[in-house]
C-alpha cells in the first residue's frame, strides 16, 4: 500500500469517528504555537491539546524569522477580515526543543544567515546551539513586532529525552 493510500484509509477512520464539524477557524484558546517541524515535537501531543484549541506554525527550529513574522501578520489580517483580531487576549507560544536538527547547521553560516535574513556576523545573536537562549531571543523579537500589538508571548523548551517542558519565558 502506498503512503497516500494509507493516509486516505486513515482519513476515512478519522472522518467516521473523530471529525468534529463544530470546530471553528479561530483557535478556541486564542493561541498560536510556533514550533519546529521535528515529528518528536508535535504541539498537539507535547502540550496535550484537543482539536481546535490552538493554531500551529511549524518551521525549521521553530524559529521566529522574518518570514514567520510576515505569516503571523497575514494571519492577523485574515482574522480581521473575518471580523476579529489577534491582539489582547491572544497568546503566542514559542516552542523550541533539545537535540534540534538546526544545531547541526552551525558550521553553515551562509545557510543560517539566509534563513534568518541577517548578516553572518549576527548569527551568534540567534543562539542556534542553545534552545533556551534561542527562545529568549525569539520571544523578544515577537514582542517587539509592531504588527502584533497586545499579544502575550511565552517561550518553552521541550526535552526530547524526557518528554518534559520547561518554561523559559513566562507569559
Amino acid at each position: 500500500m502506498s503512503t497516500s493510500q494509507n493516509w486516505t484509509e486513515r482519513n476515512a477512520g478519522f472522518a467516521s469517528k473523530h471529525y468534529d464539524p463544530s470546530l471553528r477557524i479561530m483557535p478556541s484558546l486564542k493561541t498560536i504555537v510556533i514550533g519546529c517541524v521535528d515529528p518528536r515535537v508535535d504541539p498537539t501531543d507535547v502540550l496535550g491539546l484537543d482539536p481546535g484549541e490552538v493554531a500551529a506554525i511549524r518551521n525549521v527550529g521553530g524559529r521566529i524569522t522574518p518570514d514567520t513574522l510576515d505569516e503571523l501578520a497575514m494571519l492577523r489580517a485574515v482574522t480581521q477580515a473575518a471580523g476579529g483580531d489577534i491582539g489582547p487576549g491572544w497568546e503566542f507560544v514559542v516552542l523550541h526543543h533539545t537535540d534540534c536538527g538546526i544545531t547541526r547547521l552551525q558550521n553553515k553560516p551562509e545557510l543560517l544567515a539566509a534563513y534568518f535574513n541577517v548578516n553572518a556576523t549576527h548569527l551568534p545573536d540567534k543562539a542556534v546551539g542553545d534552545p533556551k537562549a534561542a527562545v529568549v531571543g525569539d520571544v523578544a523579537v515577537l514582542r517587539a513586532d509592531p504588527r502584533l500589538p497586545g499579544v502575550t508571548v511565552s517561550g518553552l523548551v521541550y526535552d526530547v529525552a524526557t518528554g518534559r517542558l520547561e518554561t523559559v519565558v513566562a507569559p
